[in-house]
């Protein structure tokens, strides 16, 4: 077993498809046995219906639990309470969700819990991310403010992080930390 680890934050970021999840549950896999999956996707129609259900078969076997929260990330962390390492996936799913049920705002209750909750976790977090800035501008307002806010976030994510992993075509590379 290998439970000697510290508490702090990884962040996993990179492009749609690069690799980051897997690269993120081999990760977790790597450091306990017991790892937790927080899930943030949500059924919103059938192919989003079948994408979680491919996952979840896709899990099975691997982590010790599996959370599922669309909204609350901050609360469900603090449920899950001390645990050697919760793998996030994704907090860009995360926060498409908020934009959907909360509306355009210029703050969002949730993402202030959660930086806050990343200051002090009770676990090893990693969390996987979207990077969003690197291509062109969205064409309408909406677009442009999840970019806009999923960016800032991923900004806050990795000022806070210990460790950040850039996946490029399913390469690891650290950018922050050892």
């Amino acid at each position: 077993m290998r439970e000697h680890l510290e508490h702090g934050v990884t962040l996993v970021i990179g492009g749609a498809r690069s690799g980051k999840s897997s690269y993120a549950e081999t990760l977790a896999c790597s450091l306990t046995d017991r790892p937790i999956y927080l899930a943030t996707a949500e059924i919103t129609d059938e192919e989003m219906r079948l994408r979680i259900e491919r996952h979840r078969k896709q899990r099975e076997g691997k982590f010790s639990l599996t959370v599922e929260e669309p909204l609350e990330l901050a609360t469900a962390l603090e449920k899950i309470g001390p645990s050697p390492v919760v793998l996030v996936d994704c907090v860009t799913v995360w926060m498409g969700n908020l934009l959907y049920h909360e509306g355009l705002s210029d703050r969002y209750r949730q993402v202030e819990e959660l930086l806050d909750y990343c200051t002090h976790p009770s676990q090893r977090l990693l969390i996987v991310s979207n990077e969003v800035g690197s291509g062109i501008v969205p064409a309408d307002p909406m677009s442009r403010h999840f970019r806009d806010h999923a960016g800032w976030l991923n900004q806050s994510l990795a000022r806070i992080a210990d460790t950040v992993v850039w996946v490029v075509a399913g390469i690891p590379v650290t950018i922050k930390g050892a």
